[in-house]
């Protein structure tokens, strides 16, 4: 069976991070769900940036869509070929989707990250994608802003599944939380149906660690007196912080509202772990898939740490130990003034940035594609 199957006994998912045309193609998508047990993919700007803006892979497509519609705009021709991967992906979990009953078999393809602060707008592109796909095992991803929670209540009210996208902070997370349950909560107000809605919120963990752990060096580095403690919480923070996002849901769960919902069939607005791909290398290269393994879970995985995984991982209920200890580690970061809000706030900005900067490498090498005819 192997770590990666090992994880489903606990209540784990394992998403892959990665989507590019050769690798659909070529049957490597398939071959995951089949020998590892994969139910999902996760895609991005920079994951389309990197599969369209570099290659060959989808020259001979956009030539034929560039011959079928002369002139198209760039974004139309990047949708073209990214709906295409996405349909392709989502027809190779359709059996995932169909055996567990639309509890999991999910792709996503996320709105455009240049309206990240725009709710209207990103209802409206959350349409228009979930409309080009077609397919029932989409989801949708909405960044977790401010703007992005009304969006994403919205969106869930329409029968369209979201993964939301860009969460550090637990506040944040708590926030489309709610936003989830009021969506389903007005469905259920029309009449709807909502066993068959399906969302994630997706915690970016490694990043947090980076950032702290930054300061921390910069901090030791110039004799801080305080560097033993600071140097005992290096690479504990974000998994800290995951732990008790944990522990909020498993408490939310049990909250009078959330039983409303499970009694007429509402599904669990999963945790899912990003950002899993270990950027020190100084921590072993699966640190945050040993420690952040629970049930009700989705880890999406980046192809090196699945293989990592694979060979190494440590299959154990980590999230639900050292709970404790995640409160120490979360008073200290505070106490040391490590402003763990500060620094998910700056992410959540520079996650948008850093997707829009990818979004604009992908639609500038496609202008360089497109025939000067067109």
């Amino acid at each position: 069976m192997g770590r990666l199957n090992d994880l489903k006994a606990q209540g784990q998912a394992v998403w892959l991070d990665f989507v590019d045309r050769k690798f659909l193609n070529e049957g490597g998508l398939k071959k995951l769900v089949e020998e590892d047990g994969l139910t999902g993919v996760t895609s991005n700007p920079s994951i389309f940036e990197k599969a369209m803006g570099h290659g060959d892979a989808y020259d001979d497509s956009l030539a034929n869509y560039d011959k079928q519609h002369p002139g198209a705009a760039t974004i139309d021709r990047y949708e073209a070929q990214a709906v295409e991967d996405i349909q392709v992906a989502a027809d190779t979990l359709r059996p995932v989707y169909d055996k567990l009953d639309g509890k999991d078999g999910y792709v996503s393809l996320e709105v455009s990250p240049y309206i990240a602060d725009d709710t209207d707008a990103a209802i409206s592109e959350a349409q228009k994608l979930w409309a080009m796909v077609d397919k029932p095992n989409l989801m949708i991803k909405i960044p977790g802003t401010l703007a992005g929670a009304p969006a994403i209540s919205a969106t869930i009210a329409q029968g369209i599944n979201v993964n939301v996208t860009l969460l550090f902070a637990l506040d944040a997370y708590i926030r489309v939380a709610e936003a989830y349950a009021t969506g389903l909560e007005e469905r259920v107000r029309q009449g709807q149906p909502i066993d068959r809605i399906a969302s994630v919120a997706s915690f970016f963990v490694s990043r947090i660690d980076g950032s702290i752990d930054k300061e921390i060096d910069r901090r030791v580095g110039e004799n801080d007196p305080e560097s033993e403690a600071l140097k005992a919480v290096r690479g504990k923070v974000a998994i800290a912080n995951a732990k008790l996002a944990y522990q909020w849901f498993l408490d939310f769960e049990k909250s009078e509202r959330w039983q409303a919902l499970a009694a007429k069939g509402a599904q669990s607005q999963r945790l899912l772990w990003a950002s899993t791909g270990t950027k020190d290398k100084a921590y072993p290269d699966t640190l945050y898939v040993d420690s952040l393994i629970g049930r009700d879970t989705v880890n999406t995985m980046p192809p090196t740490t699945m293989d990592a995984f694979r060979e190494r991982g440590t299959v154990a209920a980590a999230l639900v130990e050292g709970v404790d200890e995640a409160k120490h580690v979360l008073a200290e970061a505070e106490r040391l003034g490590l402003k763990l809000t500060g620094v998910t706030d700056t992410l959540v900005l520079e996650g948008v940035a850093s997707f829009a900067k990818a979004f604009d490498d992908l639609l500038g090498a496609l202008a360089a594609k497109q025939p000067a005819h067109a």
